[in-house]
């Protein structure tokens, strides 16, 4: 589908029951729990050595200032200066961990809500987690993350509040990439706030209770479980975007099992 033809299906929406993409999401969720759980544990392993590269260079940094500036430690009115060099060192690498780690989360999302798709299909395959890492798509994989981060970076100096504005049309970000890779980024945005501007209610709710609701039992599983029980909230808005936008079944089919052999 070109952009025309995607923006006409939202403009002409019909209207979206609550209970219906509800009780789908509860559907789908009891077939690709396991996949959601394998996408929040990848997220935690690959941040560990992405917070490393952070801590490990302000630990030496912190013993090198130590070292080489002179303090007077019995002077009553000492105050420890940081030096500038620090300063701008921690602000840089604390950058560079926020852009990688929203680039990573951002691949995994896409993934799977590439397997979602495989699932509510019944087109049974390899789970390819790191799918839009591979070389064709990991620049704009890249690309789409930091504007992503950007966004929300942006929306969060605006005194906080346009954040859950831009929240739902980002989350959509990640559904038009992975249904639709081969477009211009410019356009996954456009078509991601377009839908975002005119299902943002029944998405936040749908959201806000599909959280809330998975947390609980998360939190009734020992705690643990809220791993288990996250994917469930990210699962509405792609029956949203099923309903509204669609996807051209036969191509798809074709498409994604050709992947799926190969």
């Amino acid at each position: 589908m070109n952009i025309t033809d995607i923006q006409q299906r939202i403009k002409y929406a019909k209207q979206i029951d609550f209970g219906t993409i509800f009780n789908q999401s509860i559907e789908l969720f009891k077939k690709v729990w396991v996949q959601g759980l394998v996408t929040v544990l990848l997220n935690l392993v690959l941040a560990i050595p992405l917070i490393m590269v952070v801590y490990i260079p302000l630990i030496f940094l912190g013993f090198f200032d130590m070292y080489t500036t002179d303090y007077n430690y019995y002077d009553s009115g000492y105050q420890q200066d940081f030096s500038p060099l620090l300063v701008l060192v921690s602000f840089l690498l604390y950058l560079f961990a926020i852009a990688a780690l929203s680039i990573v989360a951002f691949g995994l999302q896409a993934g799977f809500y590439r397997i979602c798709k495989l699932r509510d299909l019944e087109l049974l395959g390899k789970d390819d987690y790191f799918f839009f890492f591979k070389k064709q798509y990991l620049g704009k994989t890249v690309k789409l993350g930091l504007v992503c981060v950007g966004i929300a970076m942006l929306a969060t100096m605006l005194c906080f509040l346009p954040v859950f504005y831009v929240m739902i049309p980002l989350t959509y970000v990640y559904l038009f990439y992975a249904f639709n890779p081969d477009k211009p980024i410019s356009e996954i945005i456009n078509l991601s706030f377009s839908l975002g501007n005119k299902k943002w209610f029944i998405t936040f709710g749908l959201i806000l209770v599909s959280g809330f609701l998975s947390g609980i039992v998360g939190l009734m599983m020992c705690g643990i479980g809220i791993y288990v029980t996250q994917s469930f909230g990210r699962l509405p808005s792609y029956f949203i975007y099923k309903d509204v936008v669609g996807f051209d079944e036969e191509d798809d089919i074709v498409k994604i099992g050709e992947e799926v052999r190969f």
